[in-house]
C-alpha cells in the first residue's frame, strides 16, 4: 500500500535555475553530455533510468536539481566511503547533505534525524538495508520527498556485474511512495541490465538517458603479461608521483606486489577483503589523501572511490567482465585528463577466473558469458574503445581513436596470418577437437612431450608443422584466434572447437588477424597529451598547490581532490590569479570554495610568482578543450535540420524534444561544422551585443559574457554567438 505523501507546492524549477546552482556552487556554467536531459526527467518528475560513464557526471544529475527542489532528496548507495566522499564533497560545495549509517554514533544518528524532521537537509544518503527499515520508511513517510536516487543501480541486477540481492528490496519504493519519481544512474550497464533495472523498481515508463561508454580521455593498452613486473613498472615509472591503481586477481597476488613496489621505491599500500577493517581504512585514506601514489588492490577496491586525479589504473591479469573493466578502468581520469589503463594478461587467467567462480558459486550463465566476452577482448585487434563501446551496444564512428594500442600501432602484425592459422586450426582438427589450447600449441611446435608420445600425436600431420616459432608465440595465436571467433573453449577442460568462422578460414574465405608485441613504433608510439590540459600550466607551482591541496586535505581530515581536482589546480597555474575575483574565474571554483580557500591558495600563488617575477592574473590562457567531445546520436540526427536553418522551436517541434535539449544539439553541431554566422538562431541586434560583450570580456567563459550584459541574454544564446566566434579564428 502506498501513502499519504506531504506535498511540496514548490515554483517551477527550470533547467536555467540548475545551471545557476551548478555555476554558483560548484563553479561550472555548462553540463556534460546528457546532464541536461537528466536533470529536465527530474523536473519533470519523471522516473529514469541514467547510464554515465565513470567521470561523466552523474551525482550531478541529481545533486544538482534536488539544490532547487522543495524536499528532501534521499540517495540510496552502497558503500558507507561513497556517502561519506559524497556528502563530504556537498559540504565544501556548500550543500546542506548528510549520511546515515553504522559508522556514526548514536547522538550523530539522532542529529541526522531532526534535520530529516526539521526540513534542514537537501541530500540524505542511505544505504538499501537502513532505507528500508520501518522505522526510516516511516520517518520519510512524514516529510516532503523530492525524489529517490539510486546509485550504482547495476547492483540490482543478477546481470549486472556487482549483483547486490539487499538491492532488490529497493521495488517498495515505488509501492510506498507512489507520487515520488525514481532516479537511477550508473556507469555500465548493458541494454539487458538497464530493461532488468526499469523491471525490478517497477519504474512508471522510465527515461532511458544512455550517454557514450567512450571515455576518450583514457589510453587502452592490452599486453601479454610476458615481463612480469618490469610491464607494470614503466608504466608506474612514467606516471612518478601521481595517484594510480594496480589490480590484481588474488589476494597473495596483491601482498606481493604491493611489497615489490615498496622494494623498488615506489609507495604503495594493499587492499583486499582478507586485511581488517581498520587497515584497508588506513590503507585507503592514505591513498585518498596522497600520503601514497599506488594502492594494489582486489576487486574489492574501487566502487567507494571517487578520487578524480587517479592517472594511471593497471589490471596485472584479466579482469572477470568488459563490465568490471569498464568501471574499474574507468576510475581513471575522472577529472576528464588524459589517463593510462594497461591490461597485461596471461593464458591462464580466463581458467583461475573459472574456478574463483566456481568455488564461490558464481559460475552461472551470465558470469561465465561475461567472462568469455573479455576473453576474446584481450586476443583482439580491434580497437579498444571500439570494442567497449561495441560492447555496450553503441556505434563507435571514429575511424582511429588515437588512444590505444591498436590505433597508435604499437602492436605488430604477421606477414603470413592466413597460412599460420590454417595450420593452428587444422591442428584442432587432426587432434579431433578433444584437446586444449597448450596442448595443441605444444603438437604445433613439434614436442615430444610423454602425453603426446603415448597418444602417437606425434605421428600428425601438423606435429612440428610450427617448429620454427616459440611455443609462447603459437600459444598466443590460438587465443587470438579464439578472440577473433574463429575457435571456441568448450567444457570443463577448455576443449579447441573450430566455429563457423574458423572453417572459413581454413576454405581460405576469411583471414584473420594475427599479432605479436613489439616496441612502440618512433613517430605514433605515446599518444598526443590534449594540449589544453598541460598547455600554459607552470609545473613548479602546480605541484606547490598540489603540496597545499594535500596540507589542507589532511588537517580537514578528507580526500585531497574533495578540496580541488588537479583540472582546477593546474587552471590556477595556468592563469596565476592574485584576486578573490579571478580566483572565482578558475574551473571548478564556486563561491563556496573561493570563500573556504582562496586565501591559502592565493597567497602561495602570489610568493610563487613574487619570487620568480612572474605575471599574475593570466587573462588569455588557452581554450580549455572538453574532455568529452563526442557527439551523441540524437544530436547528428539534429545536423540535417540545423543545415537547413531550422529554428531551435521547428527542430523541438520536428523531433519531439524540448528547446533546452536541442540547444544542446546545436552546440554540437556549430563545433562539428565548425559554423560562423549565428544568425538562424539569433537575431542580428543581441548577436552584436554579445559580440561587443565578448570583445570587452573575452572569449573563455561564458559566466563573466553573462554578468557583463547584466543577465539579460540567457546562456543557451551567449553560447551560440561564443561558438561562432571561437570558430572564425
Amino acid at each position: 500500500m502506498s501513502v499519504s505523501l506531504p506535498t511540496a507546492d514548490s515554483p517551477h524549477v527550470s533547467v536555467d535555475d540548475v545551471r545557476d546552482v551548478v555555476s554558483r556552487q560548484w563553479g561550472y556554467d555548462s553540463f556534460r553530455p546528457l546532464q541536461q536531459e537528466a536533470i529536465e526527467a527530474v523536473l519533470a518528475g519523471r522516473d529514469s533510468v541514467v547510464v554515465l560513464p565513470t567521470g561523466g557526471g552523474k551525482s550531478l544529475c541529481f545533486q544538482a536539481p534536488a539544490c532547487c527542489l522543495e524536499g528532501l532528496t534521499v540517495v540510496v548507495s552502497p558503500l558507507i566511503s561513497l556517502m561519506k566522499d559524497q556528502v563530504d564533497a556537498l559540504r565544501t560545495n556548500g550543500v546542506a547533505a548528510a549520511f546515515y549509517n553504522s559508522s556514526l554514533a548514536p547522538g550523530e544518528r539522532n542529529t541526522v534525524i531532526e534535520a530529516i524532521r526539521s526540513d534542514a537537509l537537501k541530500l540524505l544518503y542511505l544505504a538499501p538495508e537502513s532505507l528500508l527499515t520501518e522505522n526510516m520508511l516511516a520517518l520519510l513517510g512524514g516529510v516532503p520527498i523530492a525524489m529517490f536516487a539510486i546509485d550504482e543501480a547495476h547492483c540490482i541486477s543478477s546481470w549486472g556485474h556487482d549483483f547486490r540481492p539487499e538491492y532488490r528490496g529497493l521495488r517498495t519504493l515505488k509501492q510506498r511512495f507512489a507520487n515520488v519519481a525514481v532516479h537511477t544512474y550508473t556507469a555500465t550497464a548493458t541494454e539487458r541490465v538497464r530493461r532488468d533495472i526499469a523491471a525490478q523498481l517497477a519504474l512508471h515508463e522510465p527515461a532511458m538517458l544512455v550517454g557514450s561508454f567512450d571515455r576518450p580521455n583514457l589510453n587502452y593498452r592490452v599486453q601479454r603479461r610476458e615481463r612480469g613486473m618490469d610491464q607494470m613498472l614503466e608504466v608506474i615509472e612514467r606516471h612518478q608521483d601521481e595517484s594510480g591503481i594496480v589490480y590484481c586477481i588474488s589476494r597473495k597476488e596483491v601482498e606481493k606486489t604491493a611489497a615489490a613496489l615498496n622494494a623498488l621505491g615506489h609507495s604503495a599500500v594493499a587492499y583486499h577483503a582478507g586485511l581488517s577493517d581498520t587497515q584497508r581504512i588506513r590503507n585507503q585514506e592514505a591513498f585518498l589523501e596522497e600520503r601514497i601514489n599506488v594502492v594494489v588492490a582486489t576487486v574489492a577496491f574501487g566502487m567507494g572511490i571517487d578520487k578524480s586525479n587517479v592517472r594511471f589504473v593497471i589490471h596485472s591479469g584479466m579482469p572477470k567482465s568488459l563490465e568490471a573493466y569498464q568501471q574499474e578502468s574507468g576510475r581513471a581520469g575522472r577529472d576528464g585528463l588524459e589517463a593510462d589503463c594497461c591490461l597485461f594478461f596471461g593464458g591462464g587467467d580466463f581458467g583461475v577466473w573459472k574456478r574463483l567462480m566456481a568455488n564461490s558459486g558464481e559460475a552461472n550463465e551470465p558470469a561465465l558469458e561475461a567472462l568469455q566476452a573479455i576473453d576474446r577482448f584481450c586476443n583482439s585487434t580491434q580497437c579498444r574503445h571500439q570494442s567497449l563501446v561495441e560492447h555496450f551496444g553503441q556505434t563507435f564512428e571514429q575511424h582511429d581513436c588515437g588512444a590505444c594500442d591498436v590505433c597508435l600501432d604499437q602492436i605488430e602484425r604477421v606477414d603470413d596470418p592466413l597460412i599460420i592459422a590454417q595450420k593452428i586450426l587444422s591442428c584442432v582438427v587432426r587432434l579431433e577437437q578433444m584437446y586444449g589450447a597448450d596442448y595443441t600449441a605444444q603438437v604445433l611446435s613439434g614436442s615430444n612431450d610423454k602425453r603426446i608420445l603415448e597418444k602417437q600425436h606425434n605421428q600428425l600431420s601438423t606435429h612440428g608443422i610450427l617448429e620454427e616459432h616459440p611455443k609462447i608465440a603459437i600459444r598466443n595465436w590460438i587465443e587470438q584466434l579464439i578472440g577473433q571467433d574463429c575457435v571456441q573453449k568448450v567444457g570443463e577442460y577448455n576443449q579447441l572447437h573450430l566455429t563457423d568462422l574458423g572453417r572459413q578460414v581454413l576454405r581460405g574465405e576469411h583471414t584473420p588477424t594475427l599479432l605479436k608485441p613489439a616496441p612502440a613504433k618512433q613517430g605514433r608510439g605515446q599518444r598526443t597529451t590534449d594540449p589544453a590540459s598541460w598547455e600554459g600550466v607552470d609545473r613548479p607551482l602546480f605541484e606547490s598547490l598540489r603540496e597545499l591541496r594535500r596540507e589542507i586535505a589532511s588537517e580537514q581530515s578528507v580526500p585531497a581532490y574533495i578540496v580541488f581536482g588537479d583540472a582546477a589546480l593546474r587552471d590556477m597555474a595556468r592563469r596565476r590569479p592574485s584576486t578573490e575575483d579571478e580566483f572565482l574565474q578558475v574551473q571548478g571554483v564556486g563561491q563556496k570554495k573561493c570563500e573556504d580557500y582562496s586565501l591559502p591558495f592565493l597567497s602561495c600563488i602570489n610568493a610563487y610568482c613574487t619570487e620568480n617575477s612572474l605575471a599574475t592574473n593570466i587573462t588569455t590562457p588557452p581554450p580549455t578543450k572538453s574532455p568529452f567531445p563526442m557527439k551523441t546520436a540524437s544530436a547528428i540526427a539534429a545536423f540535417p535540420l540545423f543545415a537547413e536553418g531550422k529554428t531551435i522551436g521547428e527542430v523541438a517541434q520536428e523531433m519531439g524534444r524540448a528547446e533546452s535539449t536541442v540547444h544542446g544539439y546545436l552546440d554540437q553541431y556549430l563545433h562539428h561544422e565548425q559554423v560562423t554566422d549565428p544568425s538562424p538562431w539569433i537575431d542580428d541586434a543581441t548577436a552584436t551585443c554579445i559580440r561587443e560583450a565578448i570583445s570587452e570580456v573575452g572569449n573563455e567563459r561564458l559566466k563573466p559574457i553573462f554578468e557583463h550584459l547584466g543577465g539579460d541574454i540567457p546562456y543557451e544564446k551567449i553560447r551560440i554567438v561564443a561558438a561562432c566566434l571561437a570558430n572564425a579564428e
